[in-house]
């Protein structure tokens, strides 16, 4: 008789292998890596997620792409470097830093074998896509950002009583030691709340379903718990060396080069800023457009997101010259 005890083996994208690839002296990240040909595409995760939250997106396109699905560094099963405790206000917070977070994935994609490679992120996985596109454009081919702003773009907009949607922001952005502690607390109460609250459920939802389902909620609670400082140090990043790094983008006109494709939910006009025109400011040749779900698209409405980012694949771009 075959056993009923319930399988404790964390869930894994199907038909994908699974590898740890070295990208820095001190960090290895787990990566999925499945289906050949085409371009290859790179998927990176948001928070409080891991790779499985392209699990849908990423076994349609390997039907004819090879897709490349890790772990960002201190997320997941990747490994969690401690943040360094840098004295310079040039260097503080660099550990995770979107430009070193960036240096890792394009490290990676070399050492699967692709020099060059197409790059889509959600949420925190797309700031660290942005920020490869800024750094690395002879190496990323084409871009998508699923519901964010650039870093510099999100600390304009933030103001007022709508700011409260973004006290996370706030919390993980203070000096180390308050926020690891609050977060360490209650971690499944802290990371179950942005499941909760930033998910939707659509007409189109089938019954008794759910975007994110009982296993993968799971697996997000456990790494999410496993990795409270290095979470917490990526977004303390954000509201330091990353800001820096994008103003100095902003004021030198480096922007986006590669065709760029914009997605996010519906915001509505409460937050009183022009998403689409925030872009604009970064992005050559950009297609931008809203979808009709929560923040956690690539899992609430796979299938408009893969017809997106393979709409963006056929895009040539328009050869646009470096900055001297």
């Amino acid at each position: 008789m075959p056993s009923t005890t319930p399988s404790t083996k964390p869930p894994t994208i199907p038909g994908f292998a699974y590898h740890r690839i070295p990208v820095a002296a001190d960090v290895s990240l787990n990566v999925a890596v499945g289906g050949s040909g085409g371009t290859p595409v790179v998927l990176l995760h948001g928070f409080p997620q891991t790779h499985l939250m392209w699990r849908h997106v990423a076994t349609d396109l390997a039907a004819d792409h090879t897709v490349i699905c890790p772990d960002l560094r201190g997320y997941g099963a990747s490994d969690k470097p401690a943040e360094a405790a840098e004295l310079t206000e040039t260097d503080a917070g660099s550990t995770y830093s979107k430009r070193t977070m960036a240096a890792d994935i394009v490290t990676l994609a070399r050492a699967l074998g692709h020099e060059r490679f197409a790059l889509a992120g959600h949420d925190r996985g797309a700031l660290v896509a942005f920020r490869a596109g800024l750094d690395h454009p002879g190496a990323v081919t084409h871009l998508a950002s699923l519901d964010v702003l650039p870093t510099l773009d999100m600390w304009d907009v933030l103001h007022g009583t709508t700011a409260a949607v973004a006290f996370h922001l706030y919390l993980m952005a203070q000096p180390p030691g308050l926020p690891e502690q609050l977060i360490g607390a209650a971690p499944d109460a802290f990371f179950g709340h942005f499941l909760d609250q930033w998910a939707r459920q659509t007409e189109s939802t089938d019954p008794g379903t759910t975007a994110i389902p009982d296993d993968i909620r799971a697996a997000y609670l456990k790494a999410s718990r496993e990795a409270v400082p290095s979470i917490v140090a990526d977004y303390r990043a954000s509201a330091g060396i990353d800001v820096v790094h994008d103003l100095a983008d902003r004021e030198s006109g480096n922007r986006l080069r590669m065709p760029v494709t914009v997605l996010q939910q519906d915001w509505g006009p409460a937050l009183g800023f022009d998403a689409a025109a925030r872009w604009a400011a970064w992005a050559t040749d950009l297609r931008h457009s809203t979808v009709s779900c929560g923040h956690f698209m690539a899992e609430e409405a796979p299938a408009e997101v893969t017809k997106a980012v393979r709409d963006l694949l056929t895009r040539t771009g328009r050869r646009v010259p470096p900055l001297p």
